[in-house]
């Protein structure tokens, strides 16, 4: 960029432009391991647990740190904690690529949460603290929200182009070269003084708090998706329920906690978690069940149900920053249920139309879902960070990235299970099929198709139709629930930011 074009920009626009920098790699990272799973297992002879362990330990340790690190980051400084952020991750990214066993690559991924962990409060904190006018806010949070949603729906696509000429390990390594520009940039970007909480953070507390969430949020998904046996998963979250617990009195006796419970009390920042929490789940859900339904009944290869998939993606890019005009024009509350309103009608439409004969409607409404489900998760930031004063930025910043993260994790899982158990029920298998093969086929369609590749015909024909009939009819109820889901939620939203007012500084 020319010198003399960056001398007339706004320090602060500058100062957004890094820091989104700085966010794209750990959005990108939450999603583009997925499609390299397949080459890295068979690359380092990984089992399915570390697998598995590969791709949960990021998002699960990045729920139980953020919060710590947003409270960390409102102590000492937003730019110390941002800048430790990016050479943590880094580093991390750099011993992913290389990493020689699983374990290795297990340890590397916490180190890339650790590092995520620390940048994606930063972030939010930074906007809060940089843009004291409300109008300027929404929409420094409206591009940061593009950045967030295109991230995530770019990381299976570079990852996949990454793939196609170069090793999995290119999938960690392509962070490295946009740390060494990010991280000088904030270095010089960045004030060096900053108004910060007072009081020291304690370590002690935030220990608590981190072993409280991830055992809680393990124990939620072990018991859901049925991946532990259930008194080792129920054991976990009890655990992680009384460490909680421990915590909150904690906070509530001491005089100077390391996070605000109050926070929780400001409606408008509960509204706002509860929309990241739901938003997010059910966008992530939408697009994970939408592929397996464009894959296995639709027979579209992977590549072109991706581009089916297109105007979900762009829409969502787009949707941050039609956000933040709205609500400065229309006003955030009217703007956040609304965008919910729709997107539950667009969710109920989808779930009527015919996917074999998508024409102009299929992605007419696709652009509405993710257009009004990205303008959602962009209000919910804007009622989260226009309700704290600028020191308590980074703290309500890691809230809004932990209901993201949870939401993530959570919406999928609990897609997964749902439509495990309603696939179970609908679909009508072959009644000469033997007892073992039976079971395996009722689980989900993609066993279905494993079971009826070792089967001859016409018998192998007959369960896969059976199994495409299931899954439409599983794939429309799960949209009409979501359907149902968003629009509670929009009335629920609409209640509780009666009376907003942005905070001023």
């Amino acid at each position: 960029m020319n010198v003399s074009i960056l001398a007339v920009i706004p320090r602060r626009w500058l100062i957004l432009l890094a820091v989104m920098l700085a966010f794209l790699p750990v959005v990108i990272d939450m999603t583009i391991l997925h499609i390299a799973v397949p080459s890295l297992t068979l690359a380092l002879g990984a089992s399915a647990s570390e697998v598995l362990w590969i791709i949960d330990i990021y998002p699960l340790l990045m729920a139980g740190l953020l919060v710590p690190m947003g409270t960390l980051a409102d102590h000492v400084g937003n730019r110390r904690v941002l800048l430790t952020g990016l050479v943590v991750f880094g580093i991390a990214s750099l011993l992913a690529a290389f990493a020689p066993t699983p374990a290795l690559l297990i340890g590397t991924r916490v180190l890339l949460a650790l590092g995520g962990s620390m940048i994606m409060p930063c972030v939010l904190g930074i906007i809060r603290r940089t843009f004291e006018d409300e109008d300027e806010r929404a929409i420094a949070l409206g591009l940061w929200g593009t950045v967030g949603a295109a991230g995530a729906a770019l990381g299976p696509l570079i990852g996949g182009a990454l793939l196609e000429h170069f090793w999995w390990g290119s999938a960690f390594l392509i962070n490295v070269p946009i740390m060494l520009v990010v991280a000088p940039l904030v270095f010089l970007l960045l004030p060096r003084s900053e108004e910060i909480t007072p009081g020291a953070w304690a370590l002690d507390q935030a220990l608590l708090l981190i072993a409280g969430v991830l055992a809680l949020v393990y124990g939620i998904k072990a018991t859901v998706g049925a991946t532990q046996p259930l008194g080792v998963a129920l054991s976990a979250a009890l655990l992680g329920i009384g460490l909680l617990s421990v915590f909150v009195r904690l906070q509530l006796r001491s005089a100077n906690p390391m996070l605000d419970l109050s926070l929780f009390s400001r409606p408008a920042i509960l509204a706002g978690i509860i929309m990241a929490v739901v938003a997010i789940g059910a966008l992530a859900g939408v697009e994970l069940t939408l592929a397996q339904e464009l894959q296995y009944v639709l027979g579209k290869t992977p590549l072109q149900a991706g581009i089916f998939m297109v105007p979900i993606m762009v829409a969502a890019a787009v949707g941050g920053p039609v956000a933040g005009y709205l609500s400065n024009l229309c006003g955030l509350r009217l703007v956040a249920s609304a965008s919910l309103g729709l997107s539950a009608v667009a969710l109920a439409c989808l779930a009527l139309t015919d996917l074999h004969q998508p024409g102009l409607g299929v992605p007419s409404l696709l652009v509405l879902l993710g257009l009004t489900l990205s303008i959602g998760l962009t209000a919910s930031s804007i009622a989260i960070m226009g309700s704290v004063e600028a020191s308590e930025g980074a703290a309500a910043g890691s809230l809004e990235a932990t209901a993201y993260e949870l939401g993530t994790g959570l919406g999928i899982t609990f897609f997964g299970v749902f439509m495990s158990n309603l696939f179970s029920r609908t679909i009508s298998l072959p009644v000469d099929l033997a007892q073992p093969l039976a079971e395996r086929a009722a689980r989900s369609i993609g066993d279905s198709y494993i079971v009826a590749h070792s089967l001859v015909e016409p018998q192998s024909s007959a369960l896969m139709e059976a199994a495409k009939d299931a899954f439409s009819t599983t794939h429309t109820m799960l949209l009409m629930t979501s359907s149902a889901m968003m629009g509670i939620l929009g009335i629920l939203v609409f209640v509780m930011l009666r009376g907003y007012r942005a905070c001023k500084d």
